[in-house]
C-alpha cells in the first residue's frame, strides 16, 4: 500500500470536488509537508507525492522534494515529459520516479529515461483496454501495447491507473506474470484481497484525510 498525497506551491493539498484545496488541521493551520511524510513513512513505509507545479507547469518543487526525500521511501510523480527530466527528480533523494503517458512525450523518451537510470515506474493511464493520454504517442493505444513496449525497454514496473471505468482483474493478473504490476485504487479492504488475488506488487491510493493529519491530530 503506497499512500500518494499531492504538493502544490509547497503546500500539501487535497482533492475536494474536482479542485486541490489546502490541507488544515481542526485548529485550520495548514499541514505541515513533513510533518505529513513522516507520518505517512511510519504508517507505511514508502510514500508517493504528486508534485503539481511539475504536472502543471514543468517546475517540478526540487528543494521541496529533497527535503520530503529524507522522511522515508519517496516516489514521486513530478509530469515528466523528457528522458532527462528524470534525473532531476532522483537526484533529490527519490527512490523511484514516476513516468506516465498522460505526460512523457514518447516512448524515445521513456527509453532515454531507462538509459539514465532503472529506479522507474511507467504510469499508463487507460479508459476501458485503450490508453488515453493528452495527445501523445500513447493516445488510444492498446493499454497491452504500451505496457510491453516498456517492458521491451527494460522498465518492469508498471502503474494501471483506470481513469473512468473499474479495474480489469484478469488483465492485472495477465500482466503480472510479465512483471510487477501497481493499481491505483481505493483503500477499501475488499481490494487488498483482489490485489492478492490478481498477483499485483500493490497498490498507490489517496492518502485518506485521516492518515495526513495523524490520527486527527492537529497540524
Amino acid at each position: 500500500m503506497v499512500p500518494t498525497t499531492y504538493l502544490d506551491a509547497g503546500r500539501i493539498v487535497e482533492p475536494v470536488d474536482g479542485q486541490f484545496e489546502a490541507l488544515r488541521g481542526l485548529d485550520g493551520r495548514l499541514a505541515d509537508p513533513f510533518d505529513v511524510a513522516d507520518l505517512l513513512v511510519g504508517k507505511y513505509r514508502r510514500f508517493c507525492v504528486v508534485d503539481l507545479e511539475g504536472v502543471r507547469r514543468n517546475r517540478p518543487q526540487l528543494d521541496y522534494l529533497q527535503e520530503l526525500s529524507r522522511s522515508g521511501e519517496l516516489w514521486v510523480d513530478a509530469g515528466v515529459r523528457t528522458g532527462d527530466q528524470v534525473i532531476d527528480v532522483l537526484v533529490t533523494g527519490a527512490q523511484r520516479s514516476i513516468l506516465s503517458t498522460g505526460y512523457l512525450l514518447s516512448a524515445k523518451q521513456l527509453r532515454r529515461a531507462w538509459r539514465l537510470s532503472s529506479e522507474i515506474l511507467f504510469a499508463v493511464e487507460t479508459e476501458g483496454d485503450r490508453v488515453r493520454s493528452r495527445g501523445n504517442d500513447w493516445d488510444g493505444m492498446p493499454t497491452v501495447d504500451a505496457i510491453s513496449g516498456a517492458r521491451a525497454v527494460g522498465v518492469s514496473d508498471v502503474i494501471l491507473r483506470n481513469r473512468a471505468s473499474p479495474v480489469d482483474w484478469s488483465f492485472v493478473r495477465q500482466q503480472s506474470g510479465s512483471g510487477p504490476v501497481w493499481v491505483e485504487g481505493p483503500p477499501e479492504p475488499s481490494f487488498g484481497s483482489r490485489l492478492k488475488e490478481a498477483g499485483a506488487a500493490g497498490c498507490l491510493f489517496d492518502a485518506a484525510r485521516q492518515d495526513l493529519l495523524g490520527d486527527g491530530s492537529q497540524t
